[in-house]
C-alpha cells in the first residue's frame, strides 16, 4: 500500500501544494488524486475521500488513517522519515523551522483573504491595506532572521517543512507585485524556480478553465516566474521518441519544440511538458539526447 492525497485546483488551492510539495520536494512516493474546488463534485469528492470531512488536502496513509490538515501530514511525514531532511537535523534550526510552519499555519489572515493564490497570472495596480503591510512586514521579520540564523538560502539552511509551508505566501508576493525588500523578493523568486514548485505550477495551467472565484478587478500582467522553452502541441508525429516518457507506453500525442517532434502517451502528459518543459526531468532526458 501507498499514501494517497486528494488535493484540489492546483492553480489556488494552497493548503493543497503544501499537503503535496510535503511529499514531491522529498521524494517520498505518493498517489494523488485531484478535485476542483467551487463545483457541487468537490463535496463528494471530499466526503466520498474521508466522511465528514470539507477541505483538502487529505492523506490516507498505508494503514488507513486519515489526515485531514497539512499541518498534521506535515508532522506525520516528518516523524515517519527522519531522515529525508523533512526538518532540519540541527535542533535550532529544527526548532526555528517547527516555529516558521505553526505561525504560518495560523497568521498571516490580512495578507491571504486580501491576495488569493493564483498561479495563472499576475496582477497590476493591487494597492495593499494596512492589515497586508503589516502581514508582510511579520514576513519581512521572520525571514529576515531566519536568513541571519541559518545562513539560506532557503529559511533553515537546506529546502525543510519551513519553506514548503511558506511557498504559497510567496507567490502571493510575486502575483500581486506587493512592496518587499530585496531578500524577500529573491526567496520568493526562489520559489516559483524550485523544481518541484515548476512541476505543480505546469500542471495547474492544464487542469481546466480558470476559476472565476479568483478573477480581480485588476489589469493581468505575465505570471513572474521563469519563462519556459516555446512548446506547442501538434496533432501528429512522427516523433523523435516511440515511448511516453513518463509511463513508457505508446506514443498517441505529440509536441514540437525547436522544430521537432516528441510523444507522450495521453494529452495530460503532452499538455504539462507544453507549459513547461524544462520542469520535467523526464522529458528533459529525451529532448536533450
Amino acid at each position: 500500500m501507498t499514501y494517497t492525497l486528494l488535493i484540489a485546483d492546483k492553480s489556488y488551492s494552497s493548503w493543497s501544494l503544501r499537503g503535496w510539495l510535503a511529499f514531491r520536494a522529498f521524494d517520498i512516493p505518493v498517489t494523488v488524486r485531484t478535485t476542483r474546488m467551487y463545483r457541487d463534485q468537490f463535496l463528494l469528492d471530499v466526503q466520498a475521500f474521508s466522511p465528514p470531512s470539507r477541505t483538502v488536502p487529505i492523506l490516507r496513509t498505508p494503514t488507513g488513517g486519515m489526515l485531514t490538515d497539512s499541518l498534521a501530514i506535515a508532522w506525520h511525514l516528518a516523524s515517519t522519515y527522519p531522515d529525508k531532511g523533512i526538518l532540519p537535523a540541527d535542533p535550532k534550526a529544527r526548532a526555528d523551522a517547527m516555529s516558521l510552519v505553526a505561525e504560518m499555519h495560523s497568521g498571516f489572515a490580512a495578507l491571504r483573504g486580501a491576495c488569493p493564490m493564483n498561479l495563472r497570472t499576475g496582477w497590476a495596480d493591487f494597492v495593499p491595506s494596512d492589515a497586508v503591510k503589516a502581514d508582510l512586514a511579520r514576513l519581512e521579520l521572520l525571514w529576515g532572521r531566519a536568513f541571519e540564523a541559518h545562513g539560506g538560502p532557503w529559511l533553515c539552511g537546506a529546502y525543510s517543512l519551513a519553506d514548503v509551508f511558506f511557498a504559497p505566501v510567496a507567490t502571493r508576493i510575486l502575483t500581486y507585485d506587493l512592496p518587499v525588500s530585496g531578500p524577500a523578493l529573491a526567496y520568493a523568486e526562489a520559489h516559483v524556480a524550485h523544481p518541484a514548485f515548476r512541476r505543480w505550477r505546469a500542471m495547474g495551467l492544464v487542469e481546466g478553465p480558470e476559476q472565476p472565484t479568483y478573477d480581480m478587478d485588476l489589469p493581468r500582467r505575465p505570471f513572474p516566474a521563469p519563462v519556459p522553452l516555446a512548446a506547442k502541441a501538434v496533432v501528429q508525429g512522427p516523433s523523435a521518441n516511440t515511448a511516453c516518457p513518463y509511463s513508457g507506453e505508446p506514443v498517441t500525442h505529440f509536441l514540437e519544440i525547436d522544430g521537432r517532434l516528441f510523444g507522450f502517451c495521453n494529452a495530460f502528459c503532452r499538455d504539462k511538458t507544453v507549459a513547461d518543459p524544462e520542469a520535467w526531468p523526464e522529458f528533459m532526458a529525451i529532448y536533450g539526447g
